[in-house]
């Protein structure tokens, strides 16, 4: 039954599409008032560069249409925000960057593609930082996003548009990405649930790439068992995806069932018994990690020996890549071109350095330099096998466990601006998630506690190898034990913000 205290747009997704279905609420109204709690806080959240506001009133009466007809899926009628870095046909994709200020794609990538075809309504483009490079959102060209938990600090990044617009009500549910963290650190510091699958789980074609061994599409909702059911719709096998793994997909809404009895889980003496680690983070982490043991789950301590090369090695691998991938962006084929320009050279040059913000050309120089003549053996080819050190330690410690339990980040949301002036810093707040980017393995952050100051903190979930379904189903304990999802950031239109109540 719908309660009558609730804006429908703080439903959930399988809240919202059991009203769907009952006909208790109509796809158009709720995305109507999708549309209208975006206008009266996106002002100050910021989580959004492009709104498609005809083409999802368009979709949503679709959506009314097959529930009349006894055809509503899951995702039918339910409105849905995808980061901007994935394409979207005749709807503008910037990735964050003036280069690509004014593109509009000419298909879908296959997610968004899939999301449509589950009968989805699109809302829009959420906010990043410029081409996934980034842990703050404030790297955007355009403006930096604000946690709706308070408005004076970040959300994360680089999915940190996504994150915020869930967790400010500004959608139902929404897709990120994340190349070294940027699902399961801003749903950290929001307060949200979000999934990096396996590479090659879900498919990258349509994604614009940062790094390609390293990019992977994932769910950002507001509970486990969303998770679950965005998890089914855009999981699967694509041709057109070189990285795609033909492997069946799963129910991930099966995992979701109460009870961990056999379940074990390490905890890596790398992630804990480390110095930098916010108290309050440490607290919270070590209490749900109690919590879980009551409901069954065993643990043990496991190491994790290769842990403290996995910032150097990512910083070399995906600059590196990206020096690759963004090399297309000359002003030649589509995107920003320097008009004044007198010749060829100065065409590139000034395009690239007009079009291109401060913390990519800072990896660009950085990704080309480990792959010139005379340094890739060095660097880039000993990253490289540095990486096959990490993934071999994750392989050991899934011989003795199901999952690892570990922080996201090691402290809340931390203050816009504090650490742009400091990239090293910046840069170490993924450190946590940057191990199981380069293993190419499946991690999840959900909600397990506040700081003192009342910011969520999110306790990291890991698995081998296309088990998912265990990081579901020891999330969805953890979460139906600690009820956290009832706290909401007090967000309100016009509000300078504030800690959530």
């Amino acid at each position: 039954m719908l309660d009558e205290t609730m804006d429908i747009y703080q439903l959930t997704l399988h809240e919202a599409h059991e009203l769907l279905e009952s006909r208790q609420i109509r796809a158009e109204e709720l995305t109507r008032q999708v549309f209208a709690r975006i206008a009266a806080v996106d002002p100050d959240v910021c989580a959004y560069l492009t709104l498609a506001q005809d083409l999802a009133m368009d979709a949503a009466r679709e959506a009314d249409h097959a529930i009349d007809q006894g055809k509503a899926g899951p995702l039918t009628g339910i409105p849905v925000a995808v980061k901007d870095l994935l394409c979207t046909q005749d709807l503008r994709t910037t990735c964050g960057s003036r280069i690509l200020e004014n593109f509009v794609p000419v298909y879908d990538s296959t997610i968004v593609e899939r999301l449509k075809a589950g009968g989805a309504v699109i809302v829009g483009k959420t906010n990043l930082d410029e081409f996934g490079m980034g842990s703050s959102n404030e790297h955007s060209a355009f403006m930096p996003t604000r946690n709706p938990w308070d408005l004076s600090r970040v959300p994360g990044g680089s999915s940190g548009g996504s994150a915020a617009a869930v967790a400010a009500d500004e959608c139902i549910a929404a897709i990120g990405t994340d190349t070294g963290g940027s699902i399961r650190q801003p749903c950290s510091h929001c307060g949200v649930v979000g999934l990096k699958p396996t590479y090659g789980r879900v498919s990258r074609f349509g994604l614009v790439a940062f790094a390609s061994s390293l990019d992977q599409i994932g769910p950002i909702t507001k509970d486990v068992t969303d998770c679950a059911l965005l998890m089914n719709a855009i999981s699967g096998y694509d041709a057109r995806d070189s990285t795609s793994v033909p492997r069946p997909v799963p129910d991930y809404t099966r995992a979701l069932r109460p009870g961990l009895d056999g379940l074990v889980a390490g905890i890596p003496k790398e992630y804990h018994d480390v110095s930098g680690v916010d108290k309050d983070v440490a607290q919270a982490v070590r209490t749900a990690i109690e919590a879980l043991e009551g409901l069954g789950l065993t643990c043990r301590q496991v190491s994790l020996p290769h842990t403290e090369y996995a910032v150097a090695t990512y910083y070399i691998i995906a600059p590196a890549e990206a020096s690759s991938n963004l090399a297309r962006y000359d002003g030649v084929k589509y995107g920003f071109r320097d008009a004044a320009s007198q010749d060829l050279m100065d065409m590139y040059r000034n395009t690239r350095s007009r079009g291109f913000g401060r913390e990519v050309q800072r990896r660009i120089i950085i990704g080309t330099y480990a792959l010139s003549a005379g340094y890739y053996d060095a660097y880039y080819g000993k990253a490289s096998q540095v990486r096959t050190l990490i993934m071999d330690d994750f392989r050991r410690a899934f011989e003795s466990c199901d999952v690892l339990l570990a922080p996201v980040a090691p402290t809340p949301a931390f203050k816009l601006g504090s650490k742009l002036d400091d990239p090293l810093s910046m840069y170490l707040s993924d450190i946590f998630t940057l191990p199981a980017s380069l293993a190419g393995i499946p991690g999840m952050s959900v909600p397990c506690g506040f700081s003192r100051d009342g910011l969520p903190i999110g306790l990291q979930i890991l698995a081998e190898h296309f088990a998912e379904e265990k990081i579901l189903q020891v999330a969805y304990n953890l979460e139906q034990a600690q009820g956290i999802r009832q706290r909401k950031p007090t967000l309100q239109p016009g509000s300078n913000g504030g800690p959530g109540r």
